[in-house]
């Protein structure tokens, strides 16, 4: 019973050491007292500044002959600045090229990399409209290539050619109707050129479904299936006459040329060959 009147007082003097002002015991323990206590000093808040307390590094970033003198925080990462430089130049990030002694990396922080003051960062890219303008030039010049292809010389001048055209037309050659287009006839087209300039013709064998090439020394049997295309061109000059090729393979020296076809036949072979109308 003695030691009871020492503990009550000692349990007395506790909440006024941590209240500090004299206070009663229960004003000492109430919840608003410990929160007033607890709460941290208003010292502490940054004012509204990122980068206030922050060790600040200044950079020169260069971009498309432009420079830009920035402070930025050296604790900050490769890809916190590429944020920072889409905002001065309107570079989107992942249109970012961003150089410091070779590529930037993006995990990185400036201080990780050893960025110091006046630091040179390097900066390519473009823009999106920069995409844009350069794209549009990039189409028409390829419309302007497409174009000029179409306009390639004609096949009669070209020198492969011109070997056998400059021959002149045959004298035997079939004559032609300019304007006209007619059905195959019954017998074989004959009077004509082949590449080497030896004298060729032509029978369509409907009923085998085959083309024949005939040559003094041989004929040729091909079915009408293993003729992938056939290329023809008015002859200039003689435009009453054409010069024709029938592809069999995929390669241009497995084209087999044919000179002075009158016109009047021309699509009557296309029609007859390839089962369809085909103009070139």
């Amino acid at each position: 019973g003695a030691e009871e009147p020492g503990m009550e007082a000692e349990a007395q003097e506790l909440p006024l050491g941590c209240g500090g002002g004299g206070g009663s015991p229960a004003a000492a323990r109430s919840p608003e007292g410990e929160e007033r206590r607890e709460s941290p000093p208003a010292s502490v808040s940054n004012g509204g500044d990122e980068d206030s307390g922050r060790e600040l590094v200044e950079l020169k970033v260069i971009w498309n002959k432009n420079k830009y003198d920035v402070k930025f925080c050296l604790d900050s990462t490769g890809a916190e600045l590429k944020q920072k430089i889409h905002s001065l130049t309107g570079l989107p990030p992942a249109m970012q090229k961003v150089m410091f002694k070779g590529l930037l990396p993006e995990e990185k922080t400036l201080r990780e990399i050893k960025v110091t003051n006046g630091a040179k960062i390097m900066v390519v890219g473009s823009t999106i409209n920069d995409v844009l303008a350069v794209n549009t030039p990039k189409e028409a010049a390829q419309q302007e290539v497409k174009a000029e292809e179409n306009k390639k010389e004609p096949l009669c001048r070209q020198k492969q050619h011109r070997k056998v055209l400059d021959k002149g037309k045959p004298d035997d050659v079939m004559p032609s109707v300019k304007g006209v287009q007619e059905r195959l006839p019954t017998v074989p087209l004959s009077g004509m050129y082949n590449k080497s300039g030896g004298k060729v013709r032509l029978t369509f064998k409907l009923e085998q479904d085959q083309l024949w090439i005939g040559t003094k020394e041989r004929t040729e049997k091909l079915p009408m299936g293993s003729i992938k295309n056939v290329v023809s061109e008015p002859i200039e000059g003689h435009e009453d006459y054409h010069m024709m090729a029938f592809q069999l393979g995929p390669t241009e020296a497995s084209y087999y040329w044919v000179y002075w076809v009158p016109t009047q036949y021309v699509d009557a072979i296309k029609d007859t060959v390839l089962g369809k109308w085909q103009y070139f």
